[in-house]
């Protein structure tokens, strides 16, 4: 019997009721918030009740193990949230950010306005979570397509995707080096052939993919999370280089956390103090405090004006922290029922190469959990038997194909999904014909890069 042929015969009723059970759960999600105009959050509580219930959950199971997705999610990405809007507050009402603005469109013309956000976007990127790099841009890419005159999207896509390849691809990212540890890849190969992979990717799904996307959506931001233009002129506001090394700083303390774990050894007082400074929670809590001095300060603001823009900074984002908690639940939901096994369990009998195993894996367990990380881990488990024998470049290769397929088509159960939605103001349709869409042509196009580099290392 071949391996195809036994990987159907060991096809289960169960598992053919869970992949239903998914779908069902999904098709709700989608008609309650198209059709029927439900909040995100309610329909995200419901569509997992649904999909639990389908998939024989108990009702007890099905209530905890919302519960702990909505509580993990929230937990390890909330309060990230909350510091870099406090961050993004300062520097949108102190005038930085039009600061930023003015010199990026002083340096490029309108032509070249995508690659410098493409540009920012993989300079934040590189050793930040997709999460936090997204709410420190927010306010640049919303005031750059105002000030410019320029559709959003033709400015957003650049920035999302150098983001999101950066965080699918390349060390040190969570999902990247579990895989490079499962896998016992070498990372300083992994990191070399990730940026030769993730430089035509970015291109491809950033820039170019924008112009497409700003035309098939005409998005309008919420007027809640436009930063208001203030005078240059008559007003006071920090310099483009102090605003932008403020910006920089918390990513050059979690860069310098990733550096110092390779280069200095156990032990060491200087990596030991990057250890603490560099977490994503430190780094950023420092960040807001110089941003009081370096942009609040800079303004003119006094104890009781910064005091209220940092206020003013939580409010809006308590819907959007909500509708991302539920998709945490919803997707620990699917974890629970078994639909990530079942789609494990199907692939690893399939008769492919490797690193299009390693891909498709990704990309089902992508597609029914939501998370890039996850999606990544599992797959590197699934793959590491059939990584023996492989040469040091093509483990690294395969490490970057798993990679590629966690970032496959992102939709309703991811909280990246619901974060662009809302910071951008778009429909689920919208964010589906673009979002989406990119993050499906970066998968594939970082995939081909993969395959073509297979051919000459």
């Amino acid at each position: 019997m071949t391996p195809l042929a036994s990987a159907a015969a060991a096809w289960s009723g169960h598992d053919t009721r869970l992949i239903v059970a998914a779908l069902a759960g999904i098709a709700v999600i989608v008609v309650l918030i198209t059709k029927l105009k439900v909040h995100p959050f309610l329909a995200l509580a419901l569509g997992s009740g649904v999909l639990g219930l389908a998939a024989g959950m108990p009702f007890a199971k099905l209530i905890d193990g919302f519960s702990t997705g909505l509580g993990t999610t929230v937990a390890g990405v909330g309060v990230l949230i909350a510091l870099g809007a406090m961050l993004g507050k300062l520097l949108a009402d102190s005038g930085g950010a039009d600061e930023i603005v003015d010199g990026i469109l002083r340096r490029s013309g309108e032509r070249a306005l995508p690659w410098a956000m493409t540009l920012i976007a993989v300079l934040i990127g590189l050793p930040m979570f997709f999460e936090i790099g997204l709410v420190l841009l927010i306010p640049v890419v919303l005031l750059v397509a105002r000030r410019g005159s320029r559709p959003l999207m033709l400015v957003a896509v650049p920035a999302l995707a150098g983001l999101s390849v950066l965080h699918g691809l390349v060390p040190p990212h969570p999902g990247p080096l579990v895989a490079i540890s499962t896998l016992k890849a070498d990372l300083g190969i992994t990191l070399g052939l990730g940026l030769l992979v993730a430089v035509p990717t970015v291109i491809v799904a950033g820039p170019l993919f924008g112009r497409f996307a700003a035309r098939w959506v005409d998005a309008v931001p919420p007027e809640r999370l436009v930063p208001e233009a203030r005078d240059g002129a008559t007003e006071r506001r920090p310099g483009f280089g102090v605003t932008l090394a403020t910006i920089l700083l918390p990513v050059v303390l979690m860069l310098g956390r990733a550096v110092a774990e390779i280069a200095l050894p156990d032990g060491n007082g200087v990596r030991a103090v990057l250890d603490v400074l560099g977490t994503p929670l430190l780094a950023l809590l420092v960040a807001v405090v110089v941003a009081m001095f370096t942009l609040g300060r800079a303004a003119g603001f006094g104890r009781d004006r910064i005091s209220s823009v940092i206020a003013d900074a939580l409010p809006p984002i308590a819907g959007i922290l909500l509708i991302v908690g539920a998709g945490g639940g919803f997707k620990q939901t699917l974890v629970d029922s078994g639909v990530g096994k079942v789609i494990s369990q199907a692939a690893q009998g399939a008769h492919v190469p490797v690193l299009v195993l390693g891909w498709l894996i990704a990309v089902g367990i992508r597609l029914a959990t939501g998370s890039a990380t996850v999606a990544t881990i599992s797959a590197a488990g699934i793959a590491a038997p059939l990584a023996a024998g492989l040469s040091p470049a093509h483990l690294a290769l395969l490490v970057l194909a798993i990679g590629s397929g966690s970032l496959f088509f992102s939709h309703v159960n991811d909280a990246g999904f619901w974060l662009v939605k809302e910071y951008l103001g778009m429909t689920v349709g919208q964010t589906i014909r673009s979002w989406s869409v990119m993050e499906t042509i970066i998968s594939v196009v970082s995939f081909a890069c993969v395959l073509l580099l297979g051919l000459v290392v």
